[in-house]
């Protein structure tokens, strides 16, 4: 998994009712855009995500 700096993270949700949490990657702290990685959510929380196999990455120049 690889991303840069403006990604999208989106975690997708475990359970049935449960939303998918979308944030913005705002640092890569991994060498050559492996994690960890800073995200920003969109409720204004930041943190630092390892992400897991429920997790997807989208690129900038690939998001609609």
């Amino acid at each position: 998994m690889r991303a840069t700096v403006g990604d999208q993270l989106v975690q997708h949700g475990r359970v049935v009712g449960q939303h998918d949490k979308v944030g913005e990657i705002v640092e890569v702290m991994g060498e050559e855009g492996n994690p960890p990685y800073r995200v920003r959510f969109e409720d204004g929380h930041e943190g630092v995500c390892s992400p897991g196999p429920d997790t997807e990455i989208r690129h900038r120049e690939t998001r609609p």
